[in-house]
């Protein structure tokens, strides 16, 4: 099972952390732009081409240290056909280099086009007949739930014939998740407590051997208090905890997210280790030439700084 694959990762490597993948042309150093651009012209193609250089650098210096990384579609999207492209090979990569892939979609849709969507990352597109082949074939994906269980079946389908996960956004790391996810129902629950029991239930068929589901949950860093009620809450749920680093999180509000065994969650880090090189704690270390040096290390604190952390559970 995946969720089985992740915890044994987590396990080899000492490190409750996923390296996010959420590339803009402005991180990626001079050096690889221009080699890029000179080689394919400064439009999408070049751009695309330079990101798939800058991932390939960073996956190569922290591939060891990590268990998985989590490419967020829209950045590559927003490149076009070129960048879908660079997403693939990044995934690929990644996965050649050992690393679990999560792809960060947050697809959402009911019906047909729900298993759409999951046969492309979870599941196998029909060919014809006789034909069938994985598109992206990542190993998990994160899943709006907000169509209600009919948008969401397909996919823990999929995690069930598959061996795939999903994350489900239950309580996000944005300021304005309260607008809907704070709202409080008749029987005196929030909508993300609500949110949080169905994962429960969604979860129990993909139950693997360390007592956790490969359904999972989406939970921010940046409100530690609701985390500490939805850990209890989702005792068997594995979450997936944005918003460490530049949205503000610290360690110890990611504490909150995991169970006394340690395990429980993983943390997403994405800008304090792509662009580690231009931060203040590492830019006088490292140059530009030397970013993907400035990654490690900042993987390397933020493991010992959750790890520690941890310690207090």
């Amino acid at each position: 099972m995946f969720i089985d694959r992740l915890i044994e990762s987590i396990q080899e490597k000492n490190n409750p952390t996923v390296v996010g993948l959420d590339p803009k042309i402005e991180y990626v150093p001079e050096f690889i732009r221009e080699r890029s651009f000179k080689e394919y012209g400064a439009n999408l193609k070049g751009a695309s081409e330079a990101i798939i250089s800058f991932n390939k650098m960073l996956i190569d210096s922290i591939y060891d240290q990590v268990p998985a990384v989590k490419p967020q579609l829209a950045y590559y999207e927003m490149y076009g056909v070129d960048g879908i492209h660079a997403f693939d090979e990044t995934c690929k990569y990644a996965k050649g280099k050992g690393l679990l892939v999560i792809a960060d979609g947050k697809r959402n849709d009911i019906g047909t086009t729900a298993e759409a969507y999951s046969k492309a990352f979870l599941g196998i597109t029909a060919v014809d007949q006789e034909i069938k082949e994985k598109a992206f074939d990542v190993d998990a994906l994160t899943v709006s739930p907000y169509l209600g269980e009919d948008g969401v079946k397909p996919f823990i389908d999929d995690c069930i014939n598959n061996n795939k996960g999903i994350f489900v956004l239950v309580k996000t790391s944005n300021k304005s998740s309260g607008q809907l996810q704070d709202l409080v129902t008749n029987d005196g629950k929030s909508i993300y407590e609500i949110m949080a029991e169905y994962v429960n239930v969604w979860g129990k068929p993909v139950t693997g051997k360390y007592g956790y589901s490969s359904v999972g949950a989406v939970v921010g860093a940046t409100y530690p208090n609701q985390a500490k009620l939805l850990r209890s809450i989702m005792k068997k749920a594995y979450i997936l905890v944005p918003g460490y680093g530049a949205q503000g999180g610290t360690a110890r509000d990611c504490a909150n997210s995991f169970n006394r065994d340690k395990l429980g969650a993983i943390v997403n880090a994405s800008r304090s280790v792509m662009c580690a090189y231009k931060s203040d704690m590492w830019k006088n270390e490292y140059s530009a030439e030397r970013f993907a040096e400035a990654s490690r290390a900042e993987v390397i604190r933020m493991k010992n700084d959750l790890n520690a952390a941890l310690e207090s559970l």
